[in-house]
């Protein structure tokens, strides 16, 4: 036996070189990773410890474990830089559509607000030169009731009904005086006056027109820009996705392995970029039906503000319909004042004697009639035909948003699509593009969209069970503006409390409720002389569409 094993040592030793012969010759025919290293390079990555051949690969846990050119440093590096591309992926493809909200809605808040600013200034030099003193001894009326406009368009607990109420109320307190010169008024004797609002109709129909009107448009045009700026904010919130561990393992192996396997220029296949994306969107998919129910309402309001109700039909004439219902009110003047005499009681004379009668002899002098054709343009400039180069500029601007937004419905459900367009990510080439292993065609099927569909995702581990809160939380945020759109299309009013604007009014709200509180009666007057006119455009409420009934809320 021992001779035996003798003879065989010189045999083991032979056996053992050979093995190892084949050993070092196999290694010499390993491939390069040159062309890793250059991509892995110009990633901005250092080379230091990188491979210039491949190397056995049982280190890596996301990677194919077989001959590789990453390490353990670079599968983890690759790691993070596929999380980060994958961010920028989501933030370039919605970059359009984003920045669509964010310019169109500063353009529609300029124009709007310059338009109500031009017909401020219209109405200001109209009346001073016409009205001349008179006017400007009572302007602060007219300054108020365009203040309270500008209020509540941007975000202020402005309840218009009761505004315009209180200004009509003002207007009549103040020329009530005027046309009565001769006489002393209390306080209490005024608020007896404004009493008798809805029996005696000075100004005729104007104030209820005019209510209809200003409600309808105002309603429309400030949830509209509200609007955009929930669907900015959304959209910017959705952008920043949340990329979880399995989406980043996902991600890692799709676009990262084929330099750990010596072919760092091989595309994903379309198909498989398809289940990943889908798969680490899945929760961006979920916001997509309230996302388009959001964009149709958008789209209705769109409608209204360049309907009959719009906005140019209701500030460019207002100083015209607020003089009209002056001329009514210096017509009736006379009568009106007998039967407010009648109902609150013969007033004092003033004592100033006989020449202050002159007031509203002047006053009655001064108040004529103004055709659009004959208002006199503003000291700068300002004149109708400016105020119809702003509104036609912001109608061309409200057509482009209703385009904008019609592209930008299903986004979010098609964001995989985009992101996986043929050639720009994927390989369009089936044979010969990477399908996680090696190059060749993707067999598995490509998972619908949305959450609930992620159970059979073949890429991405997704816990089906786990919504997103922040998504979550868009899709209630969309949902609540869904339905003040609505509300707005049918001329119902809801204030924006969640309005990132509305926080600076707040401190006014008080002072609000006093005021609602001393005008309630004149509110239920007015809304009474609407009414009486067997008009169903009597109540501000009543839908711009004749097909549609009034809302009797």
């Amino acid at each position: 036996m021992r001779a035996a094993e003798v003879a065989a040592t010189p045999l083991l030793a032979l056996c053992t070189l050979s093995v190892l012969s084949l050993s070092f010759g196999g290694e010499s025919k390993a491939r390069s990773c040159s062309e890793v290293r250059q991509a892995y390079n110009a990633k901005g990555f250092s080379l230091v410890n990188v491979p210039h051949q491949e190397i056995s690969g049982e280190h890596l846990r996301v990677c194919p474990q077989g001959y590789t050119c990453c390490t353990s440093e670079m599968e983890d590096k690759l790691n993070q830089q596929s999380k980060l591309e994958f961010e920028n992926m989501v933030e370039e493809t919605s970059h359009n559509m984003r920045a669509t909200f964010v310019s169109r809605h500063k353009k529609f808040d300029e124009f709007f607000l310059e338009l109500l600013d031009n017909s401020e200034k219209s109405l200001n030099s109209m009346f001073t030169r016409t009205y001349g003193k008179l006017y400007i001894q009572n302007s602060e009326v007219f300054q108020d009731l365009f203040t309270e406009l500008k209020r509540y368009y941007t975000g202020g607990n402005v309840n218009l009904e009761e505004m315009l109420n209180d200004f009509w109320s003002k207007l009549l307190e103040r020329m009530f005086q005027l046309l009565n010169s001769q006489y002393h008024f209390t306080d209490d004797y005024l608020e007896c006056v404004s009493k008798y609002t809805d029996q005696l109709k000075p100004f005729g129909d104007v104030p209820r027109k005019l209510k209809a009107q200003v409600t309808r448009a105002f309603i429309a045009a400030r949830t509209f820009v509200q609007g955009l700026m929930v669907g900015r904010e959304v959209a910017n919130r959705v952008a920043k996705v949340n990329v979880a561990p399995a989406c980043v393992r996902a991600l890692t192996k799709m676009l990262y392995c084929p330099y750990c396997r010596g072919m760092p220029g091989l595309k994903p296949c379309h198909n498989y970029c398809h289940n990943v994306m889908r798969g680490c969107l899945a929760n961006q998919a979920d916001l997509d039906a309230e996302w388009n129910l959001f964009i149709d309402a958008m789209l209705l309001v769109a409608d209204r503000l360049e309907g009959p109700f719009n906005i140019e039909v209701v500030i460019e004439p207002i100083d015209i319909k607020i003089s009209e219902a002056i001329m009514t009110m210096q017509d009736n003047s006379m009568q009106v004042s007998a039967k407010v005499f009648q109902g609150c009681g013969q007033p004092k004379p003033s004592g100033i004697g006989r020449s202050a009668r002159g007031i509203s002899d002047v006053f009655s002098s001064r108040f004529k009639h103004f055709t659009p054709e004959e208002r006199p343009t503003t000291a700068a400039g300002t004149s109708l035909e400016r105020l119809r180069v702003v509104w036609r500029t912001m109608q061309h601007s409200v057509i482009d948003i209703k385009e904008k937004l019609k592209e930008s419905k299903r986004f979010w459900s098609n964001l995989p699509d985009d992101i996986c367009a043929k050639g720009k990510l994927t390989e369009s080439d089936d044979e010969q593009c990477w399908n996680s292993h090696t190059k060749g065609r993707y067999f598995p099927e490509v998972v619908k969209e949305g959450l609930t569909n992620q159970m059979n995702n073949p890429e991405v581990d997704v816990d089906i069970t786990r919504p997103d809160t922040l998504i979550r939380q868009q899709i209630m945020a969309l949902r609540v503006m869904t339905n003040k759109l609505k509300n707005a299309y049918n001329g119902n009013d809801i204030y924006f409390q969640d309005s990132s604007k509305f926080s600076s009014y707040l401190a006014g709200r008080e002072k609000k409720k006093k005021k609602k509180a001393e005008i309630d009666i004149n509110l239920c007057l007015l809304q009474n002389t609407g009414t009486s006119q067997n008009d169903n455009t009597a109540n501000p409420k009543y839908d711009l569409k004749a097909s549609l009934q009034p809302n009797t809320e």
